[in-house]
């Protein structure tokens, strides 16, 4: 049955989950502790520049922050290398997990101003090259995909090495860097939606001796969204220098400028005419009920950082990651909110327009040294995270006429007045203090501890009305875990991590929530045979989140815990010399209080990719590739959103071994489905067909 709500009422529901914007509040830190913590940065870098040894460098990429290899570390973490990114041919970041367990992605459907995902239920916080990338409200950094080595996933709580953070888990984008040899890659693309991008990946040396090198990586990206009337315009660019100052000491400098201009995709629709039947029957996948001629999405962000390390002696060394990183958003955005008649809905509006600000940097001293029967690994850590921003914000819950859920016209509105904008400014601090430790006993066994203590401080002034909220959060994190090595490759786990993230929104008085604090075990094993380039891990979990919100009359309130229960199985590895398979099953029993199960998030997913090269004989340089995905159905309190099935699939060519061409096709068969509900429905990503050609030198 058609639900009907009024503009009252409509009001008084929270604005749209995935656009929630809240106020901030926390205090500043003390002029003591930063001083302290400029003192020792300062300190530590001195002792990487004056420190010269013959030892060699350790280079650190994982979610971890320590080299280890995963199939021997009591931790679930998947990683996604630029070999796969290629031949699948990833276009946004929450792509590319497709093809392993307990990621949950496409949900909302096609994006192309954010990426969505959910993993073991729960959401995630999204990091570059190791450091925070902030995503407040929708001030969202978008990494670009031609931009990245690979991508690494840390599943469940993750505070013990980055702090605040939700206790779905982690994602780590890792950047291209200078190359140890000279390299060139030229790549065009054509695609339905009037794809057209252009892309430039260069490496090579700046110095006679090839101790310093540089790498530039170029693209320029435009295509129509999936909804009509919606685009986007993209340009990308990325310099990195590596400099070898020693056998024992590295710095490499990076940088990104990425420049979005379009019309924001807003997957947003109702139950109604979509996993509801109507009398007018179902409304097409490409609606948009938005404004085009009005809303926009205009962002521009940059960074710059560096990377440095150093090999103090054969025990210890030092790393220090730092980033400073500016988002300008001007972003206009209306919705459908409500069903105001038989055939009608009434629209909301959202406007964010301002400019965020932050800086990261983390710290870290790693020691490793052997004794007779054990292998040791100590991880020292503080990070420091400031972000900084001022903007301007409004949200109409009654914007312009109703209009047509099945034929929509454009145009009967009336603008955003001034009297309705508010402005903000928002002022964030964090500092964490971490330890962890990993012990290797005969070879056979794996412990590792660690706690962290985080102060997460924050103070928010709402500039047009004057009023200020602050909060002040510490907390303490553990983990730990345990891992058997057997003699053919079978190694059996125990973990159990902790997270907490504070809450950036108010309850219907206007105070602040408490942090919601989320704690995983989760007993595994991760198979490798010898000789075998492969993995196979399956794993059981519990995750369970304090003080999780949940919506009532309206409002969101803090009451109870979110649980979520489950199995993964993910296998990565090649059958034979060319044949090679990707292979998860999920299974996630989400629940809110009360026992209530969650929406979105479905019981069942299922995934496989196959990849074979042809090497020899008359098909040689030939490569195919296809995969299928299966999500189950979900739920949206009583009302039930079908499974769906989709396919992918690639056939490319190697005409020599510089010039190659690839056909890639996502949701082969252009199936019409409901992704999901949570009181909107959103259809998923039409058929998408992208064709690239390829040289490299």
């Amino acid at each position: 049955m058609p639900r009907y709500l009024s503009s009252r009422q409509a009001a008084a529901r929270p604005a749209p989950a995935p656009y929630s914007y809240a106020a901030l509040s926390q205090a500043p830190l003390s002029h003591t502790i930063r001083l302290c913590i400029a003192a020792w940065l300062l300190s530590q870098s001195a002792i990487v520049l004056a420190a010269e040894t013959d030892g060699t460098m350790v280079v650190v990429g994982t979610a971890l922050k320590v080299d280890a290899p995963l199939v021997e570390t009591p931790r679930p973490v998947s990683t996604v290398n630029r070999e796969e990114l290629d031949t699948r041919n990833v276009q946004q970041l929450d792509e590319t997990f497709r093809y392993r367990a307990g990621v949950l992605s496409g949900h909302y459907g096609s994006d192309n101003n954010t990426d969505w995902f959910k993993v073991r239920g729960f959401d995630q916080s999204t990091y570059q090259d190791g450091l925070r990338i902030y995503r407040e409200g929708f001030y969202q950094w978008l990494p670009e995909t031609w931009g990245l080595e690979r991508v690494d996933l840390f599943k469940g709580p993750s505070s013990i090495l980055y702090g605040e953070a939700p206790p779905g888990g982690l994602i780590n984008a890792i950047s291209k860097r200078p190359t140890d040899e000279p390299q060139t890659e030229l790549q065009l693309q054509i695609g339905n939606r009037d794809l057209r991008q252009t892309g430039l990946d260069t490496s090579g040396y700046l110095s006679e001796y090839g101790d310093v090198r540089y790498r530039l990586v170029g693209l320029y990206r435009e295509r129509d969204g999936d909804l009509d009337h919606t685009e986007n315009e993209r340009y990308y660019f990325a310099p990195s220098l590596t400099w070898d100052i020693s056998d024992a000491t590295q710095l490499t400098l990076l940088a990104s400028l990425q420049k979005d201009d379009g019309v924001p995709t807003n997957a947003f629709k109702l139950a109604y005419g979509t996993n509801d039947d109507t009398p007018f029957g179902k409304v097409d996948p490409q609606t948009n009920y938005s404004e085009p001629g009005y809303d926009k999405d205009e962002r521009t962000q940059t960074s710059l950082g560096y990377e440095f390390r150093h090999q103090v002696n054969d025990t210890w060394a030092l790393e220090q990651d730092f980033r400073y990183s500016q988002l300008d958003l001007d972003l206009i955005s209306s919705y459908i909110l409500y069903q105001s008649s038989a055939r009608e809905g009434q629209r909301g509006l959202l406007y964010r327009e301002g400019t965020i600000d932050s800086y990261t940097v983390d710290n870290r001293a790693i020691g490793k040294w052997y004794g007779e029967r054990t292998e040791n690994t100590l991880l020292l850590g503080v990070d420091y995270q400031n972000l900084s921003l001022s903007g301007k914000e409004a949200d109409d819950y009654a914007f312009g006429d109703p209009i047509d859920l099945f034929d929509p016209q454009y145009g009967n509105y009336t603008a955003l007045s001034d009297e309705q904008i508010t402005r903000r400014d928002i002022d964030k601090e964090q500092i964490g203090l971490y330890v962890q430790d990993q012990l290797r006993i005969d070879d056979k066994w794996v412990l590792l501890a660690g706690v962290r203590y985080d102060q997460a401080e924050t103070e928010n002034v709402n500039q047009t009305t004057g009023s200020r909220e602050r909060s002040d959060d510490d907390e303490i994190s553990w983990s730990g875990g345990v891992m058997y090595l057997s003699d053919f490759g079978l190694n059996p786990y125990l973990s159990y991590t902790e997270s907490f993230e504070p809450i950036s929104a108010t309850d219907d008085r206007g105070s602040l929530y408490e942090p919601r604090e989320g704690r995983q075990w989760e007993l595994g094993a991760k198979y490798q045979p010898a000789g075998w380039d492969g993995y196979l891990t399956a794993a059981v979990f519990e995750l369970t989140e304090d003080n999780t919100l949940v919506t009532t009359g309206g409002f969101q309130v803090q009451e109870g815990e979110r649980q979520s229960r489950g199995f993964e199985l993910e296998m990565v590895g090649y059958l034979t010399d060319h044949l090679k398979l990707t292979s998860a099953y999920t299974y996630t029993d989400a629940r809110l209080e009360n026992d209530v199960r969650a929406p979105l998030i479905p019981r069942h997913q299922a995934s496989s990719w196959l990849d074979y090269a042809f090497e020899r004989g008359a098909l040689e340089g030939l490569r195919l590739g296809a995969g299928a995905r299966y999500v189950g159905e979900s739920v949206d309190g009583d009302a039930t959103v079908s499974d769906y099935l989709l396919f992918d699939a690639m056939v490319g060519y190697d005409f020599t071994r510089e010039l190659s061409a690839q056909v890639n096709v996502s949701n082969l068969t252009d199936k019409e489905y409901v992704a999901s509900c949570s009181y909107w429905c959103y259809y998923g990503e039409s058929r998408s067909i992208i064709g690239s050609l390829t040289y490299h030198f």
